[in-house]
């Protein structure tokens, strides 16, 4: 696939099943992640893999989470069972590093990029995916439980797999609703 066309084109997709990538194709999506823009050349990034059966380990911390949160029943059971809406999960994770010019968010955003970046390289492969964030992204527990530092924040799980549907191609947008010129 042509990159502008990749890009101009992408789109997420929930409906995920077997394969996901898997050998040269992953370590390809991995190294996709790792050309983010990287200000300071600090490599503020770590990307946790949960596939297989580790999927449910996930979905256990998830669940746990939203018990002692305090989430009805019915909720806890969405936690435990959203892990497993793809056959991989790739926890993509802001290692924040002290340093004097390059602010906890440029850092971040870095992460963003890597994510960003792997989910265009598993399109490119063939692959479909989809970008979540939600509450659990920003639960201390679940970082402590993933064995993150007090530091790190988790921007997303990058869900993949294959597409079982294709999904409905997205409305196309005029930049000129976005786009504003400064002095003019």
């Amino acid at each position: 696939m042509d990159a502008l066309e990749l890009l101009l084109n992408r789109h997420s997709n929930p409906r995920l099943i077997e394969p996901a990538p898997a050998g040269e194709q992953l370590d390809t999506i991995f190294k996709a992640g790792l050309r983010a823009p990287d200000h300071g050349a600090l490599t503020p990034w770590e990307f946790i893999v949960f596939e297989g059966e580790q999927r449910h380990a996930l979905g256990d911390i998830l669940a746990e989470v939203a018990q002692a949160k305090g989430d009805a029943p019915e909720r806890l059971e969405i936690a435990r069972n959203a892990p497993l809406r793809a056959p991989m999960i790739i926890t993509v994770v802001a290692k924040v590093k002290p340093h004097d010019k390059v602010p906890q968010l440029e850092q971040e955003i870095s992460a963003g990029c890597a994510l960003m970046a792997m989910q265009m390289a598993a399109l490119a492969l063939g692959f479909n995916g989809i970008w979540r964030t939600g509450w659990f992204a920003f639960d201390r527990n679940v970082h402590q439980a993933l064995g993150l530092s007090d530091t790190d924040q988790i921007v997303g799980f990058l869900y993949l797999g294959t597409a079982q549907v294709e999904v409905r191609k997205l409305p196309e947008r005029d930049p000129a609703q976005f786009v504003r010129y400064f002095g003019k």
